[in-house]
């Protein structure tokens, strides 16, 4: 089993303690593209809450992982049927 670590993350401007065994280089390109992403909401939609800019942001990407999930070739995948 690999050793669990800790990163401090800035999103949002709210400061979150992250436990993974990702190494500090992903965690900081996921945090990137999180507010960078986050960002992009809010410039469309500029009245929109941070809590609901994070659920749309959590629906594009769980759609994006689903359509990946179909591009995979045929293995047992639980979305790909």
């Amino acid at each position: 089993m690999q050793n669990k670590s800790r990163f401090k993350a800035s999103i949002n401007g709210k400061t979150y303690t992250i436990t993974g065994q990702h190494s500090v280089e992903h965690m900081r390109a996921v945090v990137a593209i999180l507010n960078n992403e986050l960002n992009e909401i809010k410039k469309v939609k500029p009245d929109l809450s941070s809590e609901d800019a994070a659920i749309l942001l959590a629906i594009n990407a769980m759609s994006q992982k689903v359509d990946q999930e179909k591009q995979k070739p045929a293995e047992k995948s639980p979305l790909g049927q």
